[in-house]
C-alpha cells in the first residue's frame, strides 16, 4: 500500500482510483466514488470497527474532499504510552464516512464494518511554528489533530516512521492511561 508521506507520490487528481479498481460496486454495498470530486469544508472524522480477516478498526479523516484512511489492527487508544500501529490504506470517497454494513464474501475488504466513533476534528499540525493544512502534514509524515467525537476526544498525532504509521494519543486533559476504551465502550455510534 503505497503511503502519502515522505517520498511518495504527491496528491493526484484521481485519489479514489484505488478505492474504485478494487471493488465491484455491482456486488459490494459500500458506497462508489462520485464521478466528479466533491469538495467539502467540513472537517470530519470516523472510526469504522472492521471484522474482515481480522477485526481492526479504520480512521477515516476528511481531507481535501476525500477521507485519508488509515488501518488500526489494535484500535485507537486514550493512553499516550501505545503507539498503535496504523497503515495507510487508499482514500475513500466521503460517502463512505456512513457506511456501515456486510460487504460480501469475496469482495476486497469482505466483513462486517460497523461506526465505532464519529465527529468533528481540528487540525492543530504545524511548521517552524505554523499552522500547515492536513494534507501537507500528512506528506510530511506528521499531522496533529484534536477530535471531539462520541468516544475518542483530545489530541492525536499520526507519525510516519521506516516501517510505517503510528497513531499516538497526546498527553491533554482528555488522555486515559488506566482504561482501555476499546473494551469500555460496546456497540457501535450512535
Amino acid at each position: 500500500m503505497a503511503g502519502i508521506g515522505k517520498g511518495s507520490l504527491p496528491f493526484h487528481s484521481d485519489s479514489l482510483k484505488a478505492y474504485r479498481d478494487k471493488r465491484n460496486f455491482n456486488i459490494t454495498t459500500e458506497p462508489p466514488p462520485p464521478e466528479k470530486a466533491v469538495g467539502s469544508p467540513g472537517q470530519n472524522f470516523v472510526v469504522q470497527k472492521h471484522s474482515s480477516r481480522r477485526l481492526h478498526y479504520d480512521l477515516r479523516l476528511e481531507v481535501d474532499g476525500v477521507l485519508k484512511s488509515f488501518a488500526v489492527p489494535k484500535g485507537p487508544s486514550m493512553n499516550p504510552r501505545d503507539k498503535r500501529l496504523a497503515i495507510q490504506t487508499e482514500d475513500h470517497p466521503l460517502e463512505y464516512a456512513s457506511f456501515q454494513g456486510s460487504i460480501p464474501e469475496g469482495e476486497y475488504g469482505a466483513g462486517t464494518v460497523e461506526i465505532w466513533d464519529r465527529g468533528r476534528y481540528v487540525n492543530i499540525s504545524r511548521k517552524d511554528g505554523k499552522e500547515i493544512s492536513l494534507a501537507q502534514a500528512l506528506q510530511e509524515g506528521h499531522a496533529a489533530f484534536w477530535l471531539e467525537g462520541e468516544r475518542l476526544s483530545g489530541g492525536f498525532s499520526l507519525i510516519q516512521t521506516k516501517r510505517g504509521w503510528l497513531l499516538v494519543k497526546m498527553k491533554d486533559e482528555k488522555a486515559d492511561s488506566e482504561s482501555d476504551i476499546l473494551k469500555e465502550e460496546a456497540g457501535p455510534a450512535h
